[in-house]
This record gives structure tokens, sequence and C-alpha cells, in this order.
């Protein structure tokens, strides 16, 4: 078995926020060291040159003033020296050294003292910085003399290293003080502008908790409109995550449509090709009964009865083969919807459409002379490239899909021309009009204008889905133009040949 403590522990990444913060504070925390650092380096630099033109200057003095047989001591009490000067000075009389301390008073150095200062730590230029024992650190410069004499100059670097500490100090706080404030201020600005992402998330968290697989789905959940700003940069993945919503939340909506007519459509199939599939159980049942009793006759029968039988065998017969052609329609139907998504069913050839919409005119003409049929054609024939049969019935359809909704009495206008390079077919009537509410989806398969299943006005809602296959399938278009008193369905399909669909 594997040990639990083998198993790889879950690394810990922090947070957008406090990676944001810790990378800004390391950077800015990095600049202002280095700042701090060059300010410090040249603060030094400059001071040190002010020391040592001090020390220059009390060179000079010094060197005025020194006689044979002096001591420091002498030349110090002698002479105007600041505060902190050092001098060490060889003559005649011998090796001396003595300082000037904070009160103006000149201490004299011991012998140890003045051994344990010379000569070290001076550059060939005479320059150095030494310690002198419990006093500190100067900054001195080595002098010599004709004669084998020589004396050494200094001024204490107190002053300088606390000035440049004192400095240092006061950019340290500051630098720490000023990160932290910008830390603080960087906290509220990024946690400020990543509350559209957090409202994103949650958005995202409350949809992702919804059950979208089956039923009547509805997403309201969306981003808030003032954190769905597309100006700005992560606004704008809230507006985009609207946008997903909205797209979703539409085919969602236009799923359960189609599965509401899939339902619809189902019923209604089931209803059609219940009523000719019982017809056919039913007469041929008949038939087998009265076959069946005309044979337990046989001899006994009567010419009247076997007259009475061959009536009622050749009667279902007919219902029969009548309810297996219902049957037949639909079927077909479907199959053409189905051939025509697959680019197939189509004959090419060229096709008077002027003959097609006549033809068709004054078939529905013979179905519905309870109407008033009117045919606006011109003389010159409209001709495109596509399949008669086919136009035929788009045609045929839309005539009778304006007999069967219209009242009797309606008058029905049939046209065709060419106009924008296009054959135009429009089918027109002044009825009642199409109900805005199936308007939009009125070319939708399983969409129908009327709910019930009457045979006259009700129908399986594939009608006008195949006449908009057809006429897409000739890469054509169809619409309607509906209001009360003037219904136009229009059909526009290319003048010249087009490429048949493959």
């Amino acid at each position: 078995m594997t040990d639990a403590r083998d198993a790889p522990r879950a690394r810990h990444r922090w947070s957008l926020q406090t990676r944001l913060i810790v990378t800004v504070v390391s950077f800015v925390a990095l600049i202002l060291v280095g700042v701090g650092f060059a300010t410090g380096t040249i603060l030094r630099s400059i001071m040190v040159e002010n020391l040592n033109a001090q020390v220059s200057e009390a060179s000079n003095i010094v060197q005025r003033m020194i006689q044979p047989g002096s001591t420091a001591v002498d030349v110090l009490s002698a002479g105007r020296q600041e505060n902190g000067t050092l001098l060490v000075l060889q003559t005649f009389s011998g090796l001396s050294g003595a300082y000037v301390d904070h009160d103006g008073n000149v201490v004299e150095l011991t012998q140890s003292e003045i051994s344990a200062l010379m000569p070290q730590g001076v550059d060939e230029q005479g320059w150095g910085t030494l310690p002198v024992a419990d006093v500190g650190e100067y900054r001195v410069k080595f002098q010599g003399t004709p004669g084998g004499m020589f004396y050494l100059v200094g001024m204490p670097t107190s002053e300088l290293t606390s000035t440049v500490a004192q400095i240092l100090t006061t950019v340290a706080l500051l630098t720490v003080g000023g990160l932290l404030v910008l830390a603080a201020l960087l906290a509220l600005v990024i946690r400020q502008s990543l509350k559209p992402l957090r409202s994103v998330a949650d958005t995202a968290a409350r949809v992702a908790a919804q059950r979208l697989d089956s039923g009547d789905v509805t997403i309201t959940e969306r981003v808030p409109a003032s954190e769905a700003d597309a100006s700005d940069e992560i606004g704008r993945v809230g507006a985009a995550l609207n946008t997903l919503l909205d797209h979703v939340d539409t085919s969602l909506a236009a799923r359960q449509r189609n599965e509401e007519r899939m339902r619809a459509f189902v019923a209604d199939a089931s209803h059609e090709l219940r009523t000719p599939l019982a017809a056919i159980r039913g007469y041929s049942e008949l038939s087998l009964r009265s076959l069946k009793l005309s044979r337990d006759a046989g001899d006994h029968a009567t010419t009247a009865q076997l007259a009475a039988t061959a009536d009622q065998s050749q009667q279902g017969l007919e219902r029969i083969q009548a309810a297996s052609l219902r049957m037949t329609t639909l079927v077909e139907d479907l199959l053409l919807l189905a051939r025509l998504d697959e680019g197939k069913e189509l004959v090419y050839g060229a096709v008077d459409l002027t003959r097609v919409v006549v033809d068709a005119v004054a078939d529905a003409q013979a179905a519905g002379p309870e109407h008033e049929w009117e045919l606006d054609a011109g003389e010159e024939p409209v001709v495109v490239a596509g399949d008669a049969v086919r136009l035929h019935q788009v045609v045929a359809n839309l005539l009778t899909n304006a007999r069967v909704h219209t009242p009797a009495g309606t008058r029905i206008v049939a046209s065709v021309e060419v106009a924008d390079g296009g054959a135009v077919v429009r089918i027109a009537d002044n009825g009642p009009g199409i109900d805005p509410a199936i308007a939009d989806e009125l070319f939708e398969r399983f969409a129908r204008a009327d709910t019930s299943r009457a045979r006259q006005t009700g129908g399986t809602g594939l009608g006008l889905s195949i006449a908009k296959a057809i006429v897409t399938a000739h890469h054509g278009t169809i619409t309607v133009d509906s209001e009360p008193g003037a219904t136009v369905f229009e059909v526009r399909l290319p003048a010249r040949p087009a490429t048949p669909a493959s």
C-alpha cells in the first residue's frame, strides 16, 4: 500500500491579489534600496571630500606654525585649530602627538597611542583613515618636511559617520513606511479592481449549480451591469460572460421549443398514422369476416349474399388503399425533408416558373371554388434552373395554405416576375392574417398555425418547412409579410441557372 505521506502534497498557490502585491512591493523595495544605497554612497563621497578639504586646510595651518624643537602640544596650543584636530609631529626634539577635544582643550597622546597610530593606513598621496584609541576614527594626511621631519594632521570622521547613518536610517524608515502604505493601497485598489472577476466567478458558480440538462430551463443569472463595463479590461470579462449566458439561454429556449414541437409532431404523427392504421385493421377484419361467412355458406349462399360480400370486400380494400396512401404521404414528407437536408432529391433542369404557377393556380381553383383566384404573370416566361416537380410542390403548398387558412370568398393572387435579377413568386391574400405569436417560427418544422388536429385546418406542421427546404436547396429565399387583410408569401430564386447542391 502506498503511504499517505508519499502522496504529493497539494501546492498552495497565492491568490492573484497576493501575487500582485508581493511583486509590486518587492520591485519598488528593490528600487528604493538601490536609490538609498546610491544616495548614501554619493553623500559619503561628498562628505569625505569636504573632510579632506578640512584636513588640507588644517595641514596648511600646522605647516606654517611648526618651529624647530616644537611639539604637537605647542603647535596646537599656539594656533586656532578646530575642535577634534589631530597632530602627530616629528621634530628635532622627538616624536609627539596631541589632539583638540570637543571643549577646545589640547590633549597629549601617549607614546603607546602614537606607536599604535604610526605608520599605517596611509596611501601614496599621504591620505588615510586611522583609528585613535579611546578617541575615534580620523581622516589623516601625512606630510614630510626637509631634514627628515614629518607631521600627520587629521580630523575626526564621527560627524561624517553619524550624518550618513542618520540619512540611511531615515531612508530605511521612509522606505519601510512607504512600502507598507503602498501595500495597503495596492490591496485596496486590486481588491476593488478584481471585484468584477469575483462577481463573474460567483455568477458562473450559480449557473453551474443549475440543472440545464432537461426541462424548461431559463438562465436568469447575470453579472451586474456596473461590473460588466466593456470599456474596462476586467469588466469585459463580465460583459463576455453575460453575452455567453444570453446565447446559452437563447439556445436552451430554442431547444425547449424544439422539444415541444417534437412532442407535438409525435402526437400529430401518431394521430395521423393511428387513424389509417385503425382503418386498415378494421376493414381488413371486416373483409376477412365477410369472406369467412361466404366460405361457410358455401353452396347455400344466394346470389344476393355473394354480391353483398363482394361489395363489402371491395369497399374494404378501397378504404385500406386510401388509408395506406395517407400514411405514405406523411412518410414521404418526412423522407423528403431528410433528403433535402442531405442535399439530395432534386433533379435540375430548365424550369418555366410561369407555367408552374399557372398549373398550380388551376389546381387550387378546382380544389377551392369558394375562393376568388387571380393570376398575375407576364407574357414572357420566367425560367430558372431547378426541379420542376419540387417547385410546383412549393407553389401548390403556398396556395393550399392560403386556401385552408382563409374563409370562403377570400381573394388570393398568385404572381410571378423578374425583379432585381431574381425570379419572384408571390402568393397574396386578403384574409385575417397570421397570428404574430407564430409568425417568427412559421417555417420551422413541426410549427402549426392551427394547434387542432382537424384535417381541414390542422396539419403536421411540415408543409411550409418542406417549402423552405426546397427553396433553400435552390439557393433561394422564402419570406412572409402578414397583417390583417394582407398576407404575402414571397419566393425569390436565382433567375440564371444555379449550381446544383451537391
